[in-house]
């Protein structure tokens, strides 16, 4: 399995979007950007904090998404509720799974967080793999999330 060269696409990231501080344009290049580093990313995108408990579908790349999605629900809502990465290897074994696609196996989700420390959106990246992602990937999206929103 190829991995992402993780110092590359932070450069690549913090190149294309210096400058920026509008959210949805942030979340759109970034979406973009991961989605086309590694064929494991088969849907890549954001869920918006848009009230307190509800995430809602910003910017994606891939099939169509769930447009709404509890706190209380799923693994997206694990991360914004928890503020903790999510990373599951099998979502079938997920209580509580929601299936917004039915060729997602595995998953990973991370909290974005804003410069107060507020957790204003998760990044979720589905492959349709078993086990497709790593610590390495957690780690290395983390640490661009935090370079791209930890300024607004």
């Amino acid at each position: 399995m190829a991995q992402v060269d993780y110092s590359e696409l932070t450069r690549t990231v913090a190149s294309l979007v210096e400058g920026e501080a509008d959210p949805v344009a942030l979340m759109a290049t970034l979406a973009c950007e991961v989605h086309h580093a590694d064929d494991r990313f088969d849907w890549t995108g954001f869920y918006r904090v848009v009230s307190e408990g509800l995430l809602k579908i910003g910017p994606y790349q891939g099939g169509h998404g769930c447009l709404t999605i509890p706190f209380d629900k799923g693994v997206c809502g694990a991360a914004a509720r928890t503020g903790k990465v999510q990373l599951v290897p099998d979502v079938d074994a997920f209580p509580g799974h929601i299936a917004c696609a039915s060729s997602t196996r595995s998953e990973l989700v991370l909290p974005v967080f804003n410069s107060a420390g507020e957790v204003i959106a998760v990044f979720d990246i589905d492959s349709d793999r078993p086990e497709a992602f790593t610590e390495a990937d957690a780690d290395g999206l983390s640490g661009i999330l935090a370079r791209t929103f930890g300024r607004i």
